[in-house]
């Protein structure tokens, strides 16, 4: 065996560590059909390896359909390397004691158990790491010949695990958590007036969040892939909403069957079915072999379904089972927010905080609560529309159908809806002000509802989010549409994902060059990702033993990436936690979007200056800023326009005449007046200010 083969082998058993102690051992995990018109039906083939006493048992149930004498041979696969080589057992032999009944083997069913002697020779082939690989890539193959003709009469397989796996229930689960945390700690921070810290652990919290579902819909296409990326993949099913929990599956079952539906039986039939997890497609038999072999069923599962049957979730219970996610998700936010909001009123009565903390959640809170609301449809996007298109190919019933192209429509109208409501409010806000910052982040109301589809990218990126959501509407389209042919689907996520590393990398939309890295080496994982699914594709015909290495690689590659992420998140959000001001640890955007929000507890301290200007020029009444924000509400005048109602001149204040928006007024002199020079020469130029070169279309990108 090559050197390169088993420095893999050798690096990914280091990370496996937990599996270093323990018995070495291969044990089927599956059974197949490997030959067609097959003279032996299977309905348990249990094989067992056992390095240590040097022996390969084995216990087979099935039907044979003819009578003959035959001749056993064993082949084991390892990473496509083949480590056993047609192992010759001869049930007629002096040394085959178990297998008496095989000789001759009758046509009636019959039952094969025994053990075979494996020689030293054909152990040294095997390394020693193989044995505490996880989700090993292992296959043994039975061929069953005829003694006389030397034809096979029959031909079975199955896959070969050491009982190692990188499916683990406590990975998702931590993953979770910390995801969870970054979301949570955002919305706090935002409710306490600190925007900016807010923002960027949205940022990061929502980008971890996509690369994880990213990999979800990795392990969702109909592609054949690896044992150890089908489980890893397995880990990020959760964020699609793919979690079982027994009154969930009941409730499932019952509304399925209420509806008219039928419901699958995979789980509940596993005694007499065999289910393939993505393994080559079943040969037919002939009617006569059918009917013999009726109870013994064999069925193959792949994409979607191979998710929802290792989750121990009957396929027909899939969707409803996400559907039921989002919305206890929904619930248990609304129930959350409401209740922060009552114990801050308490605690505020009680007079236990100071006036000043949370004022904004404290005013602005159904405002919020609809951005945060906004914000989870976003979030759980990609589950609906791959979940929601999948379920329109099945049918399972005409309510879950009709279920699902209601949350289809209502989840698009919402997102699109919503990012034209940024795209014209911030070419409005460039208009009036030469600038989309101003309105999209002075606004607290827009902001709040809406923010949540352009605060992570920087302010001249407002329409970044268009391109996203299409990105993600296409991947969708693909992967639920796509389950009858894999090779579609990884040419198809291959285009898409390059397209969007180009994008990213090219625009760099993102609020600031830290949070651009992140989505950027985000982007080229994916991209490598979907390279190594297209190769699983086997569109190349490339060996097995490299397909195994590949698979190791993925295994590496993200588990390494994903651990970068998550470190990175749970740091950001703990410093957040530990620190005062945690604003002060972010540099400036340059969009300066952060002298353009208000605090909606200064707004009467807003109001107040924008009487005491209204009074100065002589206006009887404040005007409001319903042409720019297009109806959306109430608010106070921005203190950094004219009123042209007025007699203004409608042009952005100077800085000598603004100030900071947050801080105090200089002292006026005499000839900054708020009002027009009536009396200025017309063969003079214009100020920087009044060409529309005002402080926020400075250090925007114009």
């Amino acid at each position: 065996m090559s050197s390169p083969w088993r420095l893999v082998l050798l690096t990914i058993a280091c990370l496996n560590i937990s599996g270093v102690i323990g018995t070495r051992l291969f044990e089927s995990s599956s059974l197949n059909s490997c030959m067609q018109n097959s003279s032996f039906t299977t309905s348990l083939f249990r094989v067992t390896f056992t390095p240590d006493n040097s022996s390969l048992s084995f216990d087979i149930n099935g039907y044979s359909l003819q009578s003959a004498k035959v001749v056993i041979g064993i082949t084991v696969y390892g990473y496509g390397y083949k480590v056993v080589d047609q192992k010759r057992i001869d049930p007629c032999g002096s040394d085959s004691k178990d297998l008496k009944g095989l000789c001759p083997m009758p046509a009636a069913a019959i039952q094969i158990l025994g053990n075979a002697a494996i020689t030293s020779d054909e152990l040294k082939k095997i390394p020693n790491a193989i044995y505490y690989i996880p989700d090993l890539d292992g296959k043994v193959i039975v061929w069953i010949n005829s003694t006389e003709t030397g034809q096979p009469l029959a031909c079975v397989s199955a896959e070969l695990g050491n009982a190692k796996t990188v499916h683990q229930k406590g990975v998702a689960l931590g993953i979770a958590v910390v995801v969870l945390l970054g979301l949570i700690l955002s919305a706090i921070a935002s409710g306490g007036g600190h925007s900016t810290t807010a923002a960027h652990l949205a940022a990061n919290a929502l980008a971890l969040f996509g690369y994880f579902q990213a990999q979800a819909l990795i392990g969702m296409t109909a592609v054949t892939m690896p044992p150890i990326v089908r489980s890893w993949t397995q880990n990020f099913q959760w964020s699609m909403g793919i979690i079982r929990v027994g009154f969930l599956q009941k409730m499932a079952t019952w509304y399925l069957r209420s509806t008219g539906g039928k419901q699958s039986t995979y789980l509940s039939n596993l005694a007499t079915t065999s289910v393939q997890v993505q393994k080559r497609s079943l040969y037919r038999r002939t009617n006569s072999q059918m009917a013999i072999a009726e109870s013994l069923k064999h069925l193959t599962v792949k994409g979607i379904e191979r998710v929802g049957f290792v989750s121990k979730i009957e396929i027909t219970n899939i969707f409803f089972t996400s559907y039921m996610f989002f919305c206890i998700f929904i619930v248990c936010t609304i129930v959350a927010v409401v209740l922060f909001k009552v114990i801050l009123e308490l605690l505020h009565k009680a007079k236990w905080i100071k006036p000043e903390r949370f004022q904004d959640f404290r005013v602005g809170w159904k405002v919020m609560l609809k951005g945060i609301l906004f914000r989870i449809v976003l979030i759980t996007f990609p589950q609906i529309i791959v979940l929601g298109f999948w379920e329109l190919t099945r049918r399972d019933s005409p309510a879950e159908t009709a279920l699902a192209v209601c949350t289809i429509v209502t989840v698009l109208a919402l997102l699109f809806w919503g990012s034209y409501n940024v795209w014209h409010r911030a070419r409005r806000s460039i208009a009036l002000h030469g600038n989309p910052a101003y309105i999209l982040f002075s606004d607290s109301a827009i902001l709040n509802k809406w923010g949540f589809l352009y605060v992570q990218f920087k302010a001249t990126m407002y329409f970044f989010i268009i391109i996203n959501l299409l990105h993600i509407l296409m991947k969708a389209l693909f992967i639920a549409f796509g389950q009858k042919n894999g090779t579609v689907q990884a040419v198809g996520l291959l285009v898409l994902e390059l397209i969007m590393l180009v994008t990213i990398c090219v625009m760099r939309p993102y609020m600031d060059k830290k949070t651009n890295g992140v989505n950027i080496s985000i982007a080229v994982v994916n991209f490598i990702n979907v390279i190594l699914l297209l190769f699983f594709s086997n569109i190349f015909g490339v060996p097995s033993l490299a397909i195994g290495i590949m698979g190791v690689l993925f295994f590496i590659l993200n588990t390494v990436f994903a651990l970068v992420l998550l470190i990175m998140v749970l740091w950001a959000s703990i410093s957040a936690i530990l620190s005062k001001n945690p604003d002060t640890r972010y540099q400036t955007m340059r969009d300066d979007r952060g002298s353009f929000i208000k605090s909606t507890s200064k707004h009467n301290l807003h109001d107040e200056l924008d009487a005491l200007g209204a009074a100065a020029r002589g206006d009887g009444q404040q005007s409001q800023m319903s042409l720019a924000r297009g109806g959306e509400g109430k608010l106070h005048k921005p203190m950094t326009q004219l009123d042209d109602e007025s007699g203004g001149s409608g042009r952005p204040l100077l800085d000598n005449e603004l100030g900071h928006i947050q801080g105090g007024f200089p002292p006026m002199r005499s000839h900054d007046s708020l009002m027009p020079r009536r009396n200025e020469s017309p063969l003079r130029t214009g100020s920087p200010a009044q060409r529309g070169e005002g402080p926020w279309k400075r250090g925007v990108g114009y």
